[in-house]
């Protein structure tokens, strides 16, 4: 085709620093050079100059939509020619001295793909839908006359000096790539035609230092397995099937429901198992046990397997380990539609040093407070986020909402609360900077906490943040509009810590230590609280629950037994880690899977079992959880019984039904204790934990018993009961 649009005047030639930047991809607005740009002279018709960087080449044109234009080289390896033409979509043709020919699109005659609005509020903080803007998202863009498929990349690097995209698509050089600064607010942006979903990526990014440092993408929302460490270019078309769990969750509060948690490190309930191949399997052995709800340990990307996933260096993209985001799309919809909600471990206080990830991303602190004595974790070998930073602190707001929103998880478990509320957390003297008032709080990271819990809860109705939060920091669970942190629950680490130095005691010395198991009725509450027996209570030579347990295996299963019924019944939700169920003997480590042998053995599966009991009648019972959070839902009937290890309570709902919890801590049975109660009648047994079906004696009342109208400890009624060893039991009305 004849060269019909050359043009003998030509402009400005751009200068020579410049173009030795461009050409070598360290230019900070490389669209004002390459590209295609109208040149605009009075009375004179339309003309366009287009250029484009094309190092080694012989000879180079831009195919237009109706010719072509030869393009002259200026000089390292940039092109250009000038034609009477209007702006207009074209491909470049380059050809090389080897006979190689080399046709694509040109990512610089494209318009930003992002907005003045979303700059705007990027700039300010305040964009509640990062994962929409930045990152990489594959997409029709428009040209001139037509769209075109690829990928636009944006990062937020305002240190840099420039940023280039390198990665599969162009054989990890990324001279053809650099990016464009879109201006004060730090967001570098790029368009590349063509790019699609499987490719691998990262930033190259040049430091004020006048290094080049590679990074991965801090919101990219795919990633390669572990352990390699790029970025992942991907798209969504996942059809959500959970319509119905979503409607209701918008509608229920989950803070006065039901809630049993079965916590699962999914690398480790089932070895070899991904997001879709544990759906059924998952799905299967929770609706067994009655649990309402699993609890992920964190599944968001991370390099080191043995931190659990506590060490994350991608926020935004699921492992990859267990398979593809739409794979864990699917298995959160499963669970849903079989009536499962899902929590997953949040890891806002703290990420790992990694040189390739968050640490010093574009060659200085910037993710990570500056200051060392607040912005790193000696224990941990981790940096502490700069929670003052507005736009660091979108970055984790949004983060939360993403996983809520895009994979419609129910709840989030925000880890190590304590740690970021405290500037001196773990710190000696002088190791610590104190904040504006000379207290040891973190004023930004209270400040970060309260608007995360805040805009989950006003954008997700029905959903539930939840804090492992260790120490008496006030008003954990109370509103931000009260000046509270805003969590829905709260940890009871004062709970789990006290009823295990209990339970470890030997049956005949634990009258010496009865108020280690009922102290927390003090003060039950003063938050909402959910009672965890957690994945930390079984690792690191702590042995396994069942392992705690004094005596023979006959007595540590009953043991085991008695202490989860009176856990199901205690004011607050609970959640147990996953093979505690069945009284799993081995410490557990996320090397390999649970010791699913053991439920072949009669006594483990009778453990299975109870725990099954214990979630179904939970949940058929109003009195266990709808006024799990306040104290009228609660009654001592007997709390001071330290000779006999007796503690008795009373479980109320709204209608005022109530529930007795009697629990024999002792080694020997009762009989004929008795009990005040607020009315006579019939009393019936809808749990016996020493039943034989669970593995225990038989001891109890033959399925119930009579209240009299006799007055004893200040009630008007009272009923004698037959205690089991090593037991509990639960009686309501008939």
């Amino acid at each position: 085709m004849p060269d019909t649009h050359a043009h003998p005047r030509m402009p400005a030639r751009p200068a020579d620093h410049i173009l030795a930047a461009v050409g070598e991809g360290r230019y900070h607005d490389p669209h004002a050079i390459l590209g295609q740009h109208p040149i605009e002279l009075p009375g004179e018709p339309a003309r366009t100059v287009i250029r484009a960087r094309r190092p080694l080449a012989r000879d180079v044109d831009a195919v237009l939509v109706d010719g072509r234009l030869t393009l002259e080289h200026l000089g390292w390896g940039i092109w250009q020619g000038v034609g009477d033409f209007s702006p207009q979509d074209y491909r470049i043709e380059a050809r090389y001295e080897d006979g190689t020919e080399w046709t694509a699109d040109d990512p610089y005659r494209f318009a930003p793909s992002i907005g003045e609005l979303d700059l705007h509020l990027i700039g300010e903080g305040r964009h509640e839908e990062l994962w929409r803007v930045l990152g990489a998202h594959y997409r029709d863009h428009w040209g001139i006359g037509s769209p075109v498929t690829g990928t636009s990349f944006s990062v937020w690097a305002p240190h840099a000096r420039a940023v280039r995209v390198v990665g599969s698509f162009n054989e990890w050089d990324g001279t053809a790539h650099a990016m464009r600064n879109m201006g004060g607010n730090g967001v570098w942006e790029l368009f590349v035609p063509d790019v699609a979903p499987g490719a691998q990526y990262k930033f190259e990014i040049h430091t004020r230092a006048g290094d080049w440092v590679t990074h991965a993408d801090p919101m990219a929302r795919a990633a390669e397995a572990p352990p390699s460490t790029a970025s992942a270019v991907t798209s969504t078309s996942y059809e959500w099937g959970d319509h119905e769990w979503m409607d209701a969750r918008r509608a229920r509060d989950p803070h006065d429901g039901p809630m049993s948690v079965y916590e699962v490190h999914l690398g480790s309930w089932r070895r070899g198992l991904g997001y879709r191949d544990a759906a059924d399997e998952l799905i299967g052995y929770v609706t067994e046990l009655g649990y309402t709800h699993v609890e992920f340990l964190p599944l968001a990307e991370h390099p080191f397997g043995g931190s659990w996933g506590y060490q994350v260096t991608g926020y935004f993209a699921p492992t990859a380990r267990f398979g593809f985001p739409d794979d864990l799309r699917y298995l959160i919809d499963r669970l849903h539609r079989a009536g499962i909600g899902v929590i997953m471990d949040w890891v806002p206080g703290h990420f790992p040093k990694d040189g390739w990830a968050l640490a010093r991303f574009d060659g200085e602190p910037l993710y990570e407070h500056p200051d060392p004595r607040r912005g790193e974790h000696k224990d941990w070998g981790t940096l502490i986020f700069d929670y003052g930073n507005p736009r660091v602190k979108n970055f984790l707001v949004a983060n939360a909402l993403y996983w809520l929103e895009e994979f419609h998880v129910d709840g989030l478990r925000v880890d190590a609360v304590a740690s970021m509320l405290y500037l001196d957390y773990s710190r000696e003297e002088g190791e610590w900077a104190p904040n504006i008032h000379g207290g040891r709080e973190n004023l930004e990271a209270i400040s970060f906490l309260q608007e995360v819990t805040a805009t989950s809860y006003k954008r997700n109705p029905g959903t539930v943040i939840i804090a492992e939060e260790s120490t008496n920091w006030p008003g954990v669970t109370r509103p931000t509009s009260g000046g509270g942190l805003g969590f829905g629950f709260k940890w009871n680490m004062g709970w789990m810590h006290d009823s295990l130095g209990y339970i470890r005691e030997d049956p005949m010395h634990r009258s010496y230590h009865h108020d280690e198991i009922t102290f927390s009725f003090m003060y039950a509450f003063s938050e909402n609280f959910m009672l965890p027996i957690s994945h930390d209570e079984v690792v690191h030579g702590k042995g396994s629950l069942l392992n705690k347990m004094p005596g023979d295996h006959w007595q540590q299963l009953a043991n085991l037994r008695a202490y989860l019924a009176y856990m199901w019944a205690h004011p607050g939700k609970q959640l147990l880690f996953m093979g505690q169920e069945f009284g799993q003997l081995s410490e557990w480590s996320e090397e390999r899977s649970l010791d699913w042998w053991m439920l072949d053995q009669p006594s483990h599966r009778a453990l299975f079992e109870l725990v099954g009991r214990l979630n179904r009648v939970y949940r058929e019972s109003p009195e266990l959880w709808e006024l799990d959070n306040d104290s009228t839902g609660f009654e001592w009937i007997d709390g001071g019984s330290a000779e006999t290890n007796v503690v008795a309570f009373m479980r109320y709902d709204r209608e005022r039904r109530p529930l007795l919890c009697v629990a024999n801590f002792a080694g020997v049975p009762h009989s004929t204790l008795r009990f005040g109660l607020p009315f006579a009648g019939r009393w019936v047994e809808v749990l016996n934990t020493d039943a034989s079906e669970f593995g225990g004696s038989g001891v109890g009342n033959l399925g119930g018993a009579d209240a009299q109208d006799e007055p004893f400890q200040g009630r008007p009624a009272s009923i004698d009961l037959t205690l089991p060893p090593l037991g509990v039991l639960w009686l309501r009305p008939a």
